[in-house]
């Protein structure tokens, strides 16, 4: 039965690590990848002897920090609200509700942003502000607004599938705990505090660790599509993923975006063994491995 499941595994994750060696070879498709020449590290050079290195750096780490502690507060906070909902319609609504920004696409979602950030024809500029009595904004222009435009468009999108996963986790709790709970005359606070959040935490600390395996990918359609690649600001918007797209669209060297995602996979990967390290240390029935 998990034979199919198996093969679609090594097919679509492990076959293609084969690839990786294009990130030490100098490619020429007219030899073809095997009898490229093979020049080490020099792709890898392209990311760390940049200008701009720290700066892609700092925002892919940086947001993606953001996004893990954000999305996951808030997740665990809605999640617990939905579980005190009794009726089962509202209770489906919600959650469809909460899930459906996770299925859109980026490109849509960008548009969605464009729509109310416009400078002609913007919801905010146009109805929101002058409310406020405060003047437009160009925000394609204005960096300093991004941060907070990028973190709240991630947590819309994302955050209602961590909901629906911690959900599932605080329904599968038996009533007892919570029975017992209330005899003893433990408030609905320290209901959650005391069962609900220890009971839920082998699933928070899953989802956290696949979390941070990916903290050196950055979501590309949320930093190239949202922000319709205004150059004004980049030093905002810009992480590692988009600056190697940049990179290839002008130099079109596949071997520079191999070693871009060799780096990123062995960082990840590092950073798995790290948390999965720490976490086995404070408990070891949370950790994955």
């Amino acid at each position: 039965m998990v034979l199919p499941g198996i093969l679609y595994l090594l097919i679509n994750n492990y076959l293609p690590m084969l690839g990786l060696v294009i990130a030490f070879k100098d490619v020429d498709f007219a030899i073809g990848i095997l009898h490229s020449d093979w020049i080490g590290f020099k792709n890898f050079e392209y990311l760390f002897k940049t200008s701009d290195a720290w700066i892609i750096t700092r925002n892919t780490i940086g947001y993606n920090a953001v996004f893990i502690v954000v999305n996951f507060v808030f997740s665990i906070t809605i999640a617990i609200f939905l579980n005190e909902i009794t009726s089962k319609f509202f209770s489906r609504f919600y959650q469809s509700v909460l899930l459906l920004p996770y299925l859109i696409s980026m490109i849509i979602v960008s548009y969605l942003v464009f729509a109310l950030l416009s400078s002609d024809t913007g919801m905010m500029n146009h109805t929101i502000l002058p409310m406020l009595g405060i003047h437009e904004i160009s925000w394609y222009n204005e960096s300093v607004y991004w941060p907070f435009i990028l973190v709240f468009v991630n947590l819309w999108k994302n955050a209602g599938f961590l909901c629906v996963v911690f959900l599932a986790a605080i329904i599968s709790i038996d009533k007892e705990y919570y029975e017992a709970a209330t005899l003893d005359g433990a408030s609905k606070w320290r209901q959650i505090r005391t069962i609900t959040i220890p009971l839920i935490s082998p699933v928070i600390v899953m989802m956290l660790l696949l979390q941070i395996g990916r903290i050196f990918y950055a979501d590309f359609g949320l930093f190239f599509q949202v922000p319709m690649e205004s150059g004004p600001i980049m030093n905002a918007t810009n992480v590692i993923d988009t600056y190697v797209y940049r990179g290839l669209m002008q130099i079109g060297d596949i071997g520079m975006s191999a070693a871009a995602g060799c780096y990123q996979s062995i960082v990840g990967f590092l950073l798995v063994l790290l948390s999965n390290y720490v976490v086995r240390k404070i408990n070891k029935d949370h950790a994955l491995f």
